[in-house]
């Protein structure tokens, strides 16, 4: 198996008349690191219900990043190959309320905040996540690019949440909890790109939270990526 430490991709180019035999391909790398927005879909619908709507953000500021930085799979030949990598992946709720979710509470709950303007209210969460994919890609044009189209499922495992405030009367607060965010998040996702520069998308079929008055409340993101390969 090679393994390599690579910006942005393996160089497993493979030259279909050179060399039309599979191999392995892969190792230590940074690659397909996404940068987008994050929209929150509650059974159904991008609309939040009464039980959710504390949850409502601000919609341009509510984003996802996330970057792999283990790369292996087989490569059958110059256009198909298949992968397993390993990652991480962050996703940074806006909140347009003065509110504070609680920590260490059975169920997803927060306390108003009264007197107190933030001028950041951010609730994110943090995963380690193992994506799959199937990547197929064209032969290279006359400037050595390909066209990419890669589509897999993700499977996440929760490492911690966060609220993040920033307000003139507490300054900046950090506070750390599971905050009932699904320990095992089961998603999918859909490059298409040219070269080293694509978009995504990513919907994830689990619950975002381990929290009965949120089942339904599921989040989907969507941006551009960095290193297809």
């Amino acid at each position: 198996m090679a393994t390599s430490l690579n910006l942005f991709a393996q160089q497993d180019s493979v030259k279909t008349l050179a060399n039309p035999k599979g191999r392995f391909v892969g190792g230590i790398t940074l690659t397909r690191i996404d940068l987008g927005f994050s929209r929150l879909i509650d059974n159904g619908s991008f609309s939040l219900s009464p039980a959710n709507d504390f949850l409502d953000y601000k919609a341009f500021k509510t984003s996802t990043f996330s970057f792999d930085v283990l790369d292996y799979g087989y490569r059958f030949n110059s256009n198909f190959k298949i992968y397993l990598a390993a990652g991480v992946d962050w996703n940074m709720i806006r909140l347009k309320r003065d509110i504070t979710i609680r920590r260490n509470t059975p169920t997803l709950e927060y306390d108003p905040e009264t007197g107190i303007e933030f001028s950041k209210n951010r609730f994110s969460s943090f995963y380690a996540h193992i994506p799959m994919g199937f990547q197929f890609r064209t032969n290279e044009n006359d400037r050595g690019k390909r066209f990419y189209f890669v589509v897999g499922p993700d499977i996440g495992f929760l490492l911690n949440g966060k609220v993040k405030q920033i307000s003139k009367e507490n300054g900046k607060q950090k506070f750390r909890d599971d905050y009932n965010f699904e320990k095992v998040r089961l998603g999918g996702s859909l490059r298409v790109g040219y070269g080293a520069l694509g978009i995504f998308t990513k919907y994830y079929f689990s619950d975002m939270f381990d929290s009965a008055p949120q089942k339904g409340l599921k989040n989907m993101s969507f941006g551009i990526t960095l290193g297809l390969n």
